[in-house]
């Protein structure tokens, strides 16, 4: 597995070695002991699947008290996938990264606990997949503003109204959300 640092540390893009013939491909998606070797000695105690529609825009979301790490990968379809760093003491506090994600080039995304995170759907549909670090705790689900201005996250919108939970859309920005302490 390839191993891409990004802009924002501790956030990794990971490209899964592929072995593939004229019946398919096989890939390697998580070994522990490789993850641990390369700084990522999470445990992980979910797994979580979303099918969305083109169009559909999921997110920024994140939690307070029970921060989940995650390890994100497109199934099927296209993904423009987005972390939003909210850890206080980084040097890159509110500063955002995002990268397609897709069946075909079978990328997957490492977003450390203290992130805020959230997809656009590119292609007609998209299942995303992703491994969690903590339990999901309802309560503890928080938003941001997906168009905050003061994050300015470059969306590749196929048109500017996307597909919205009413959550989402009434999410608080930046500068007046609870954030992790």
């Amino acid at each position: 597995m390839k191993i891409e640092s990004t802009p924002i540390p501790g956030l990794l893009l990971l490209e899964p070695a592929v072995h593939g013939d004229a019946r398919g491909f096989f890939m390697e998606t998580w070994r522990e002991s490789f993850f641990s070797e390369h700084g990522i000695p999470h445990r992980f105690v979910q797994d979580n699947h979303s099918r969305s529609l083109r169009g559909a825009l999921r997110g920024l979301h994140y939690q307070l008290e029970y921060p989940q790490g995650k390890l994100v990968r497109v199934v099927r379809g296209e993904v423009f996938d987005v972390a939003v760093d909210l850890r206080h003491q980084s040097a890159t506090f509110g500063q955002w990264f995002g990268a397609p994600l897709s069946e075909e080039n079978k990328r997957q995304l490492w977003i450390p606990p203290g992130f805020a995170h959230g997809f656009y759907v590119l292609g007609e549909s998209a299942d995303l997949c992703y491994k969690c670090t903590e339990y999901y705790h309802p309560e503890d689900d928080h938003s941001l503003l997906w168009n905050d201005p003061e994050i300015g996250i470059e969306w590749p919108l196929l048109d500017p109204a996307p597909m919205l939970s009413e959550r989402d859309r009434n999410a608080p920005p930046l500068s007046r959300a609870p954030l992790p302490h």
